[in-house]
């Protein structure tokens, strides 16, 4: 530790005695200055020891030393030393009550006390806690070393959290917890997700201390990693201010998660090659093989259902997302900031967020996960009711409710939005079945608008949504202007009678009676429908396009 008053004090070449402040020795001192100034105190940073002989001061004015002491204490200084035998024979006794007055430490210097031996013993103590300082994180770093690559990332957060005698977490790239130090920090660094949030939108490195004195603790936030995009983030919480032996613990702890991390983006792309290949041997037709090439990493994926995602990025223009934040006004905001709803808010790249979320799920989750990026477009194997797969719908519905605030850039569409299309659960055999499914469902979301379509919500879903198209629409408009063009003239209402006989199968006194109308009325106004369509009403071609068209113009 740094030296302080009591340690000068009992320092037996020096002789000092105190003549004030007994109760306050144990302050830390910064530095031992010498000082004839009648005001010193723009020279002072605080911490320092003040040496004096009072030349240019009336230390026997009690008014005078109860000024000059309190501007003293007001600077921070820590303790005075009054050399006696130079100009007064002893302290005077209004230096000593000007002192007890403000709880200064007073120290008397022996004349043969030279105020360069206390700067010595000053400096040297300081020099020797510095060295001890640098020594323990020296050792420090061997043992972070050590549990690093004995323990991973959990053993070296224990060693880390022993260093700076409080705690410590790793959060991953969503910024969701994945490993505390001890375990009873979980719930303190759960509560730090936004703050890592906003420490993951500035320039990498970065770092911020929340908390403090008023709180439970005092915490630091790190990011790691060395590209633009930070691949994890460090909290540390201690009771006060690291000292210089645990800023190089915590220092170490960072350079070895760095590497970590940087090494694991290397195994990260070998893996993505080998589950290149087992995808494409799976979408050929060939499951013992690609089994075969999938061994231990992602055999176990393959043995349950699971789900193939496609996501791909789509350009998005300003109209498209003022009507898409009008769809959406009124719904419910997210109450709580899950990892899948702070990635929402990500920049990024849509794809590779996505890739972090389902990557970060499944590896909390021990479970494994094929991502594989092709091009423009990222396809995944995740296991059917997994952690990867919710966190996937989590994601999807995190970006809907931020995509309704308009949060996006629209401005030329340069980053585009994400769309995502979800097989049904499936096998390896069917595995370029569930391809086509998620495909048939991207197709569909890209069109509809949304983030994420499942293909089961198709196939159990009624058709009526899928006439929400432009192209669908404009038929039935065309289909249908001739009779809209005819009502308008007041000669009859064609449209609603030809919806009521359609939709009571042609039963003429069902229709009749619905609409209000003669059996008669009805029979002359489906003839007066044919004449104008030219269509025979007798064609069930004719009335299931008819009714098509119908239920098209009533979803706009």
């Amino acid at each position: 530790m740094p030296p302080t008053l009591a340690s000068l004090v009992h320092h037996s070449a020096l002789k000092l005695t105190v003549r004030a402040g007994a109760d306050r020795l144990d302050v830390p001192v910064r530095w031992a200055h010498v000082s004839e100034l009648a005001d010193p105190v723009p020279y002072m940073e605080g911490g320092e020891l003040l040496l004096i002989t009072a030349l240019k001061l009336d230390a026997e004015d009690p008014e005078a030393m109860r000024r000059y002491v309190r501007r003293l204490a007001g600077a921070g200084v820590v303790g005075l030393g009054f050399a006696v035998g130079v100009n007064y024979e002893e302290t005077p006794k209004a230096l000593v009550d000007a002192a007890d007055e403000e709880g200064l430490p007073l120290l008397e210097v022996p004349r043969r006390t030279p105020f360069l031996a206390i700067s010595k013993a000053v400096s040297a103590a300081i020099a020797a806690d510095q060295y001890r300082a640098v020594t323990a994180g020296f050792a420090a770093q061997r043992e972070l070393t050590r549990q690093a690559q004995t323990g991973g990332p959990e053993g070296l957060l224990a060693a880390l959290a022993s260093q700076v005698d409080g705690w410590a977490a790793l959060y991953d790239a969503s910024g969701a917890v994945v490993a505390t130090a001890p375990e009873w920090a979980g719930r303190r660094a759960a509560r730090l997700t936004g703050d890592v949030q906003k420490l993951r939108d500035r320039p990498a490195p970065a770092s911020s201390v929340v908390g403090g004195p008023e709180n439970e603790d005092r915490v630091e936030l790190h990011t790691i990693g060395t590209g633009r995009r930070p691949r994890a983030a460090l909290a540390v919480g201690t009771a006060a201010a690291p000292g210089t032996a645990e800023r190089y613990a915590v220092h170490s702890a960072i350079a070895l998660l760095t590497l970590t991390t940087e090494r694991s983006r290397s195994l990260q792309a070998a893996e993505q090659r080998v589950g290149a290949a087992v995808l494409r041997m799976l979408l050929a037709g060939e499951p013992d093989h690609a089994r075969a090439v999938a061994g231990d990493l992602y055999g176990e994926l393959l043995d349950a259902p699971f789900r193939m995602m496609v996501a791909e990025r789509v350009p998005v223009s300003a109209s498209a997302a003022l009507a898409r934040a009008e769809a959406h006004k009124g719904a419910p905001p997210v109450e709580r900031p899950s990892a899948a709803a702070l990635a929402a808010t990500d920049t990024g790249d849509p794809l590779a967020v996505l890739a972090d979320v389902v990557e970060s799920a499944a590896a909390r989750a021990g479970e494994a996960v094929l991502v594989v990026p092709e091009g423009e477009r990222l396809v995944v194997l995740a296991a059917d009711r997994g952690a990867a797969a919710a966190a996937c719908g989590e994601y999807a519905a995190a970006l809907e409710t931020a995509r309704a605030g308009i949060r996006e850039k629209v401005p030329g569409g340069e980053e585009g939005e994400l769309v995502v299309g979800l097989s049904a659960p499936a096998g390896p055999i069917a595995a370029s079945a569930a391809y086509k499914q998620a495909e048939q469902a991207l197709s569909v979301a890209r069109r509809r608008g949304r983030v994420l379509v499942e293909h089961e919500q198709m196939a159990a879903g009624s058709v009526l949504p899928l006439l929400a198209d432009d192209a669908v629409r404009a038929f039935a408009d065309g289909m249908l202007r001739p009779l809209y063009e005819h009502d308008a003239t007041g000669r009859g209402d064609l449209v609603a009678s030809l919806r009521a006989w359609l939709s009571k199968h042609g039963q003429w006194d069902a229709a009749a009676a619905d609409l209000g109308v003669h059996r008669h009325t009805l029979r002359y106004r489906m003839r007066r429908v044919e004449e104008i369509l030219g269509r025979s009403l007798d064609d069930p071609d004719v009335r299931m396009e008819l009714w098509l068209a119908l239920k098209a113009s009533s979803t706009e």
